[in-house]
Order: structure tokens, then sequence, then C-alpha cells
């Protein structure tokens, strides 16, 4: 079995080969190619610029894997600025050994997921390591984007305002779901797969049709439970939602039930959170039908007075509870 070696690091021959057999083959674009040792961008305007490592455990998982979910967490990362992506680096750092078929099917996957938009990677690193060094391969990528020209038309957490209509893109929690049970082996009869996704696609025609987004989130680490407490305490507001219009999954909700955990509390990697007036809610529904991952759309809450800085969870049975932050490492290495 073919698999990395630490020449393959070192700068020589075999870096040479593997940067362009491997990464050129797969991620060359004009800039890329050049080979030199920082890429000439040309921007205008405001810029938002990014970076994240992933380290999940596993590499592959229902839905995805390190590579896509690397492109995907930068490029949603600009998308929820409401920025166009346009340029990523890429940096490698892989254990000796790591057979190179799974290092291709990363690379691949990675360039499959940068085909969702214009985004290009234009510059990178690799570096092998002894064994033990990493768990079998991290990933770091940054992100470059384009910011709207019109301040009022970038989203921020410190823009809700009451009488806002907080609206969730899907279902919640499957990513740390799946990763749990990837994990667990609890071998989970369902076909329950990550909700990894780019997201720019979707958030582009939001803007597109115009409407006054104050604020967008992907629900990552910490889950909706997360955004929803960041943005009523950032915006000293009150975040009033409905539990019974949360989407969450029957195979989600099962697992909680049954490892005693709240889906809000998971990770998605392709789900977010937007607030924007409730006269725009019927218009941003339509533009979320238009996309197949975003079909379980939905208005969940209102953002009122009634207690600033707080979470209110409205229970079917009309009770109330304060919705808190996630306590605690729920779930390690999910990304």
């Amino acid at each position: 079995m073919k698999v990395i070696e630490l020449s393959q690091g070192g700068g020589g021959v075999e870096s040479q080969q593997l940067v362009q057999q491997l990464f050129y083959r797969h991620f060359g674009n004009e800039i890329l190619l050049k080979s030199e040792d920082a890429a000439v961008l040309s921007l205008q305007g405001n810029t938002a610029f990014t970076t994240d490592s992933f380290t999940v455990s596993p590499l592959f998982f229902q839905g995805g894997n390190i590579g896509n979910l690397a492109v995907a967490g930068t490029l949603n990362d600009l998308a929820m600025m409401g920025a166009t992506p346009l340029y990523l680096s890429c940096a490698f750092m892989i254990e000796e050994g790591l057979p190179f078929s799974t290092l291709e099917k990363v690379v691949k996957s990675m360039a499959e997921e940068l085909k969702k938009t214009n985004a290009k990677i234009v510059c990178g690193d690799t570096k092998v390591v002894p064994q033990g060094a990493v768990d079998k391969l991290f990933i770091n990528t940054s992100g470059i984007g384009q910011v709207p020209t019109n301040p009022q038309a970038v989203p921020s957490a410190h823009r809700l305002q009451k009488g806002d209509a907080i609206l969730i893109s899907g279902d919640i929690g499957r990513h740390g779901a799946v990763v749990m049970s990837a994990r667990d082996n609890m071998n989970l009869q369902s076909d329950l797969k990550s909700d990894c996704e780019v997201l720019w696609p979707v958030v582009e025609s939001l803007i597109n049709k115009g409407l006054s987004v104050h604020a967008l989130r992907d629900a990552t680490r910490g889950g909706l439970a997360a955004v929803l407490n960041e943005w009523a305490q950032t915006s000293q507001v009150c975040i009033e939602v409905e539990e019974d219009k949360i989407p969450i999954s029957d195979a989600v909700q099962g697992l909680c039930e049954l490892l005693g955990f709240e889906a809000y509390d998971f990770a998605n990697e392709g789900t977010f959170v937007m607030s924007l007036p409730c006269s725009q809610v019927e218009d941003a529904l339509a533009v979320f039908q238009q996309f197949e991952f975003t079909q379980q759309a939905a208005m969940i809450g209102k953002v009122t007075e009634f207690q600033p800085g707080l979470v209110i969870l409205q229970t079917p049975w009309g009770s109330q509870r304060v919705l808190e932050l996630p306590k605690g490492e729920l779930l390690p290495r999910i990304c």
C-alpha cells in the first residue's frame, strides 16, 4: 500500500512530486500554479478574512470528511458575513504512514466542494510529521471574501432588533450526532448524515432578494443554543423560541434521549440561523425552498424586550424555560 513518507514533507524531490501530482492536480488555478512564496491577489473594497483548523475524528463520517468539512467551514464563515468567498489557503499536517489513497480522497472532496462557489485555493503548505505527532491528518484553511459595500448590508450579532424574526435553515444537530455515532460505534440504524454543506449559494440568493438580513450565524460548535445566547447577549435583546417549531430529525432526537443530551447543543456544519424583519419572513422562506438542503427551513421565534440577554424556550405545554449556553466539552474534535 502506498503511504505518505516523511521524505514527502522534506522539501525535496518527493515533496515536489506530492505537491504537483496531488495538490496542483486537484486545486490547480492560475494563481496557485505560479508556485511563488505568496499569492498576489487583486482585492477591492472591504475584505473579510477568516481562519479555522480541522481535526475531526474519525476523518470520514456519513455525509462528509475532514476535507469538505474544512472547505465548507471556511466558506461558511465568510458567507455568514455576507461576503463573497474569493480565495483560500490550505495547510496539511499529515502523519507519516497515512495511506496515499486516504489523502487523495480528502483532496478530491475539497476540490468538489470548491466548485459550489468561485473560490480558489491560491496558496498552501504541507507538513509530514512522525507517527503519533498528529492523529492521521489535520487541515488548516483560511479564507478571504469581499464584503458588501453598504455597511448596513453586513450581518452582525450587534444588529438584532425588537420585532425581528428568527429563522433556522434546516433541522439541527445532525453533524454532532453523526460524529458521535461514528466514534462510539453505536451502529445507529438510520440514514442520518452530517449536514455539512457550503452555504454561500443560499446566502447569496437571500442577499440578491434584497432582504434586510440583520444577523447570520452557522450553528457549529455549541449548536443553536450557543448562537442564540451569543446574539441575545451581544444585542441585549430577548430571543423567544417556540420549541415545537425547531426542526429535529427523529434519529437525532432519539440519540439525545438515549444519551441525555439536547439537540440544541449539538453541532451543525450546514445549518444557519438568521434574524430579519418579520415582514420579510415569507420571502426568506421562499428563497430557502429553492435549495434542496434548506427544505426544512422555518421561523422558530422572535426578538423581544421580555428578558434582555436571555433566550426563552416556549414549550408546547405552555411553560417557559431559559435555554442556556452549553457547558463543558460536549464532544471534542467534531470539526
